[in-house]
């Protein structure tokens, strides 16, 4: 008899907005409904039902004993980092003989920047199709921000590679809340540093409190600001690449196969403007204290130096 293979439990943020909270509860629902024969359930870390801790005693019901849990979170944060491991510990407790692996945040991956692409040229109308249009196109990525450092990064990485090989003026930063710059500040950089026309697109999943006050921040300084043509793009959503990336992630959580940076590493994926270089060879650089080179220089010792390349 083999094995079943281990359930899918999501765990998300929470919300105080029904709606970003049943849109969540909605693509748990066809998380299930596309993977048939693989239990799936999803909860909450707070401010909305259910919670992750429901979630999971609806699946040990089911006679599930094994977890793959997958943060349906764009950056590692405090949520990601800390919470979730958090509740699953207490849920071993409550339930012994469980175990579980945990998979990694979702972004910034090529599947989710095709995403944020497409809501771009939404939000413009299909006006930005040609390169000299794009050039005229300045983007404010806008994050939930956080007290984390590293996870306020995280959004700087999407903007960077948001950019790269795509042919936009500029991608700028900003968060909607605990980190700086606010919306309305990072559109004034945006002026600064001469934008044309400014999308602020939002760097969320799903619709909600934050991404609505947003739309909000950036509808105010619109209307103080006449002079710039400012659109606001939508959220990701539940789009195909969300529900396969779900799967990816929970796929290398059951491997074990957590990789580094590899989602957005330019050998192994098609990235816009790079593309030759996917599965291209890699030649060692000649280190000119390395022996092992022809170009005629040799140590006084004789000794090859070690280097922990």
């Amino acid at each position: 008899m083999t094995t079943p293979a281990p359930a899918l439990l999501i765990a998300g943020h929470g919300t105080r907005d029904d709606a970003g909270a049943e849109a969540f509860r909605d693509f748990v629902r066809e998380l299930g409904r596309r993977n048939p024969g693989l239990p799936v359930a999803g909860g909450f870390i707070e401010l909305s039902p259910p919670p992750l801790g429901d979630a999971v005693t609806e699946l040990v019901e089911q006679g599930v004993r094994r977890f793959a849990a997958v943060p349906l979170m764009l950056v590692s944060a405090g949520h990601a980092k800390g919470d979730i491991p958090a509740a699953l510990s207490r849920e071993k407790e409550r339930h012994p003989g469980i175990s579980y692996t945990y998979g990694r945040p979702l972004g910034p991956h090529p599947a989710l920047l095709a995403v944020l692409e497409r809501r771009l040229d939404e939000a413009l109308g299909g006006s930005a199709r040609t390169p000299a249009d794009r050039a005229e196109v300045t983007v404010l990525l806008v994050g939930r921000g956080s007290t984390d450092p590293d996870a306020n990064a995280e959004v700087h990485k999407a903007a960077r590679l948001l950019w790269e090989g795509r042919g936009y003026a500029g991608v700028e930063t900003a968060f909607v809340s605990l980190a700086a710059p606010d919306v309305p500040s990072g559109l004034d950089r945006c002026v600064k540093l001469g934008a044309r026309r400014i999308v602020v697109l939002p760097y969320f999943l799903f619709t909600g409190i934050l991404p609505n006050r947003v739309r909000q921040q950036t509808e105010g300084w619109a209307a103080a600001h006449p002079e710039t043509d400012v659109v606001s793009a939508d959220v990701i959503g539940p789009e195909p690449e969300l529900l396969d990336l779900v799967m990816e992630r929970y796929r290398e959580a059951v491997e074990g196969d957590l990789r580094m940076n590899c989602d957005s590493c330019v050998y192994r994926i098609a990235l816009p403007g790079f593309e030759d270089k996917v599965g291209l060879p890699q030649q060692p650089h000649f280190h000119p204290d390395d022996d092992g080179h022809h170009h005629g220089h040799h140590h006084h010792d004789g000794h090859a130096p070690s280097h922990a390349h």
